[in-house]
This record gives C-alpha cells, sequence and structure tokens, in this order.
C-alpha cells in the first residue's frame, strides 16, 4: 500500500509540475526570499508528497553522473516507473530537460486543475498545454491508483445527485460533513484496485462511483467524453496505450532546453 500511495505521488508530482509554465521541475523548489515557491499553493499544500524520493534519486545520479541529469527529468522517469511498478504501461520518456531558476504561486493556484472543477473547466486547461479531451480522460485514469483527502470530496459525497448511493455512505463514514472534521482522512480514488494501475477507475466513473465532482464530470449520461470512458473500461488496452501518449504530450510542454534553465545540484534550490 505505502508503495502505491508514493508511485501515485510521484505521477501527480509530475503532472502538477508540467502544468505549471512547463515540465521545468519548478514544483521541487523551496520558497526563497526572492520567490514564492509552489509547495504551498492550494492544489500542493498538505497533499503534495514525493520531495524526499526525488532528493534521494537525485543524490544517487550525482554520485555516478554529476551535472547532467535535471530534476525536471527525474520527474518525468519517476512517474513513469512508478506507473509501470504499479502495473501499468511502459513509455520512453524524452530526455533533456533542463531545470526552472524561479516557481510561482500564483500560476500553480491558477494553472492546477482542482477536484471541483467543472466539464468546461477541464477542457479549458487541458487544452491550453494542447491537450485533447481524449487525453484529459486518459490521464484521469492516473485516479486508478493513490488517495484523496476528506476536504476534496465532502461536497460531493454529501451535496451531489450524480452518486452510487452506497458509494457515497461508504465515503461519508470516514468523512463527517462539518468542515474542519477529518478533513486530512483519506480515501481511494478506486474503490475497487486502488493500489494497482488498471481501468477501474473508468468502470467507477460508469458506476456513479467518481470521487472526485472532476472525476464524473467525464462520464454524465450524455456528455461528450462519455464513449471515451466507456470505450477505456472496455478496452483496458485502449486505455494504456492512450495513456502512455499522453504522458508523453504532457512531458512536451514548454520544457527548457539549450542554455535555457539549469541543470540543479540539489533539487530543492537553484544553483
Amino acid at each position: 500500500m505505502q508503495e502505491a500511495r508514493m508511485g501515485a505521488s510521484l505521477l501527480r508530482l509530475f503532472f502538477h509540475d508540467c502544468f505549471v509554465n512547463g515540465c521545468d521541475g519548478s514544483v521541487l523548489l523551496d520558497d526563497t526570499s526572492s520567490f514564492i515557491g509552489e509547495k504551498n499553493a492550494a492544489p500542493n499544500r498538505n497533499s503534495a508528497r514525493g520531495f524526499n524520493v526525488v532528493d534521494d534519486i537525485k543524490s544517487a545520479v550525482e554520485i555516478v553522473c554529476p551535472g547532467v541529469v535535471s530534476c525536471a527529468d527525474i520527474l518525468a522517469l519517476s512517474a513513469r516507473d512508478s506507473v509501470t511498478i504499479l502495473g501499468g504501461p511502459y513509455w520512453d520518456v524524452k530526455l533533456g530537460r533542463r531545470d526552472a531558476r524561479t516557481a510561482s504561486q500564483a500560476a500553480a493556484n491558477n494553472n492546477i486543475p482542482s477536484p471541483s472543477s467543472n466539464w468546461n473547466q477541464l477542457i479549458s486547461r487541458f487544452s491550453a498545454h494542447g491537450l485533447s479531451p481524449r487525453d484529459l480522460v486518459a490521464l484521469s485514469g492516473g485516479h486508478t491508483i493513490g488517495q484523496a483527502r476528506c476536504t476534496t470530496f465532502r461536497a460531493r459525497i454529501y451535496n451531489e445527485s450524480n452518486i452510487d448511493s452506497s458509494f457515497a455512505r461508504t465515503r461519508q463514514r470516514n468523512c463527517p460533513r462539518a468542515t474542519g472534521s477529518g478533513d486530512n482522512n483519506l480515501a481511494p480514488l478506486d474503490i475497487h484496485t486502488p493500489t494497482y494501475f488498471d481501468n477501474s477507475y473508468f468502470k467507477n466513473l460508469i458506476d456513479g462511483r467518481g470521487l472526485f465532482h472532476s472525476d464524473q464530470q467525464l462520464f454524465t449520461g450524455g456528455g461528450s467524453t462519455d464513449s471515451i470512458v466507456r470505450g477505456y473500461s472496455n478496452n483496458p488496452r485502449s486505455f494504456r496505450s492512450d495513456f502512455a501518449a499522453a504522458m508523453i504530450k504532457m512531458g512536451d510542454i514548454s520544457p527548457l532546453t539549450g542554455t535555457k534553465g539549469e541543470i540543479r545540484k540539489y533539487c530543492r534550490r537553484v544553483n
């Protein structure tokens, strides 16, 4: 279970990096006197994990290959390896990204889709990065692993009607209605196989068992992405293939290359 949680966290960390000024390792930077970093932005505060794992990987790489492998590339590779280890697809990761010398808490707050996002907001955020509706659905399938805090899904399990009633009751047992009560209690994003990367997430959506409001927006019984969800629920090979392709596409978002940025020696701070 712990391995699956960390794998999901590393996948999420890469997503949160790429959606903020590109895949440049900026999410890893600590705050400094000259900028406020992304770690305490609303989408990351009290939930982003894996920084110590990235630090350990970077330290090991620097011993054998100093000044060559960027923190941004380490994030991309660790996301791929996490998915593969947990039963998901393998893909060739493009390398050569360089690391940002600054970060932006404001951009993190504005650019990363929230669990309360509606369909139009999701489409807009992904489209802004060159990602299609199919990419959106495929990448959302990453929610087949990992856990979420009560505060991110409380409104859905108490207030929404397009939710399986038994599923809602199950989640309510560990997520009280009152704000501030059990906010950090965890629940699996995939009720069936939360530690294995498969297509159960899409079957859950069809059954009204998406944990986030944003998850269930992908399947509403009449929406334009319903057919994609049904396709992935019936054809796991199609999902695996499209997920890998979408991860490569996401990894291409505005990378720093050539003389831009730097290769950080320590991922938490600039050189």
